[in-house]
């Protein structure tokens, strides 16, 4: 499923999750911070499928690596993992992470990048608590006050709370690694909604995907 068609290198991997409707600035902004921030050896960009627990994504898979693809522009850090786009894929994340740590090795560092509003409602995941045993999570604060989580998730990484240079690299998996983010405030569903109105959002997008909606003439009325 990794589209490098090479290996992954040693050394820690990044999973980056999301429908990427479209992939925009912050989802850049986040792998790019693995990269520096957190040394991983290569972020695997993982696409949502259309599973029965979530909204549908507007625009169709094709579309969404379409412009992922051209996102990434040829970055050979980065990697897209079309696994939750297959057909009867459950789309859960502790599925993906199991798959991924058969294929990667047992003893390899996985860290699960995602934003601190994701963080916030982590108890809502699907076995939310077997994710510590299969990655380490990194935590990126958006601009302003940090989305709260709730006690159940406090209570799980109060003891797993590490700097993002700790020893969590020497580990497979059990850490929470918080960052900040320097701002950008926006979202997907934002940015659908200014397409939809017809607005200008070329700031928050890669000019190839700004191109590539505008060409196909995606998110209008949606």
């Amino acid at each position: 499923m990794n589209e490098s068609g090479t290996a992954a290198p040693a050394g820690p991997i990044g999973i980056l999750g999301g429908t990427f409707d479209p992939v925009h600035a912050a989802h850049l902004r986040i792998a790019q911070l693995a990269l520096d921030v957190l040394g991983v050896a290569r972020v695997l960009w993982i696409p949502t499928g259309q599973p029965g627990y979530r909204d549908a994504p507007v625009a169709s898979a094709v579309h969404r690596l379409a412009m992922l693809r051209l996102a990434l522009g040829g970055e050979p850090r980065y990697a897209i993992d079309e696994r939750e786009l297959v057909p009867g894929a459950s789309g859960y994340t502790v599925d993906t992470l199991a798959a991924l740590r058969r294929e990667l090795g047992a003893d390899r560092a996985l860290v699960l990048l995602m934003g601190d509003d994701q963080f916030a409602k982590l108890d809502r995941w699907h076995r939310w608590k077997d994710l510590f045993n299969l990655a380490h999570i990194a935590v990126f604060a958006r601009p302003g006050e940090p989305t709260a989580p709730g006690p159940a998730i406090d209570a799980e990484v109060a003891t797993r709370i590490e700097p993002a240079q700790g020893s969590w690299r020497a580990r497979r998996a059990g850490a929470v690694i918080r960052l900040a983010m320097p701002p950008l405030d926006i979202s997907a569903t934002a940015l659908r909604a200014r397409l939809a109105g017809g607005e200008d959002v070329s700031a928050w997008l890669p000019a190839p995907v700004s191109d590539y909606i505008a060409r196909h003439k995606l998110y209008r009325g949606s």
